[in-house]
């Protein structure tokens, strides 16, 4: 599907319902498999979660993630740790060049039985299910912090619990405080200090309901639509001040681009005010790397240079999201410049229209990409791949005024 997107009139206004957070409700779907007293309210209902929820349900050997790299790295520790259990973990080409045998040697540090399948070092992995035994484990801290979420998400299913040192600079700490949190939430004790997290064993919980918070990196896109138009006025449900989601910087962030952050009961109210832009954003995105592209697009439709640090994990994500965003900013006539972890867009007032942005099987750059429409129409290959995270966005565009039409141009 290849959509052309137009937003003749500059002003937008509306209300947004977001569905349940992906990184809480993944976390949560494997606490429940743990601890099915555990019910959960407001899930998500984006690809990788029913791909979570459908694998968690299988009895087949052969399991298919597709590109869902949460639930190929928090499986791969669930089924680890189920005795008896013998599975192949598969996905999507783009999968298999995904790298996960930092993952693998933490587990097999603990016992687990883990052998691959093709390339030693990536998917598909054959996993037999075991009782492990070990309560000890260290792994680098500046990796994915899917990494290291999966092995809290385990930890207290083990007979002894577990500690992880962690060795060097910690990436992502917000994930790792929102699984810790979630932990507690379930009625499960950790500490998270001094490069160690400690999860204590539990055999079972007390039966209760919690209920996931909606998405802050799909609200994101809505903060980059508001940033390029004339006046905006958007509200968006079910958000909490006191969120665990990291990318909630989002609002202090877009604050400097134009964006007011009004907190409601459950919901927050997003409003374009006259402000100076600035001539440069200088940022570090090591605990918030997935707004990076929905930041970069906001900057060039605003003539705003940028320089963002801190983005090493996005080499190994769906795409290499770095180069993906270099390339078709460049097309649309930006100028950027990558290194291996950072990113450096220059000021440019030129915007080419009726672009055609590649997506590169990659749910956030189709997202990210999309408010450019405020300022000139622009078209989406393979724009069906926002399902991944955000299945109704085209949808909502349309709410709020957009013209999304099919679009045969290439």
């Amino acid at each position: 599907m290849q959509l052309k997107l137009i937003k003749d009139n500059p002003n937008i206004n509306g209300r947004i319902a977001v569905t349940g957070s992906k990184s809480e409700s993944n976390r949560l779907l494997i606490l429940q498999a743990h601890y099915p007293e555990i019910k959960i309210k407001n899930l998500s209902n984006s690809d990788d979660t029913r791909v979570l929820q459908s694998a968690l349900a299988s009895s087949k050997e052969v399991i298919d993630i597709h590109h869902a790299g949460t639930a190929m790295r928090f499986l791969t520790a669930y089924f680890s740790g189920c005795e008896g259990r013998e599975v192949v973990l598969t996905g999507s080409e783009r999968m298999q060049e995904r790298p996960i045998s930092i993952l693998v040697d933490a587990l097999r540090k603990l016992g687990a039985e883990i052998t691959y399948e093709k390339n030693q070092g990536f998917p598909p992995l054959r996993i037999k299910g075991r009782k492990l035994l070990k309560n000890e484990v260290k792994v680098q801290a500046n990796i994915s912090s899917q990494y290291i979420s999966a092995l809290m998400l385990l930890a207290p299913s083990l007979p002894e619990g577990l500690h992880i040192d962690l060795e060097g600079k910690v990436t992502s700490v917000p994930y790792i405080e929102m699984t810790l949190q979630l932990l507690k939430q379930c009625g499960i004790s950790g500490k998270f200090g001094n490069n160690c997290i400690s999860i204590q064993p539990v055999q079972s919980v007390e039966e209760k309901e919690l209920v996931v918070e909606s998405d802050w990196s799909s609200a994101s896109y809505f903060y980059g639509m508001a940033a390029l138009s004339e006046s905006a006025e958007i509200v968006l449900t079910s958000y909490r001040e006191d969120s665990l989601q990291g990318d909630r910087s989002i609002a202090e962030i877009y604050r400097k681009l134009g964006v007011k952050t009004t907190f409601l009961e459950g919901e927050i109210k997003l409003e374009k005010i006259q402000t100076e832009l600035p001539e440069k954003l200088e940022l570090d995105l090591s605990n918030s790397p997935d707004l990076a592209q929905t930041i970069a697009v906001s900057c060039f439709g605003l003539g705003v240079e940028l320089y963002i640090t801190g983005l090493h994990t996005l080499r190994i994500k769906e795409t290499d999201r770095l180069q993906a965003l270099k390339n078709e900013l460049e097309k649309l006539g930006g100028k950027v410049e990558i290194t291996e972890d950072s990113l450096q867009l220059s000021a440019s007032e030129e915007i080419r229209s009726n672009v055609s942005i590649e997506t590169y099987n990659d749910h956030r750059m189709a997202l990210a990409f999309a408010p450019l429409a405020l300022k000139v129409p622009i078209i989406i290959k393979d724009a069906g791949v926002v399902s991944k995270s955000f299945p109704e966005f085209w949808e909502n565009l349309e709410q709020l005024g957009f013209s999304v039409e099919d679009s045969a141009v290439s």
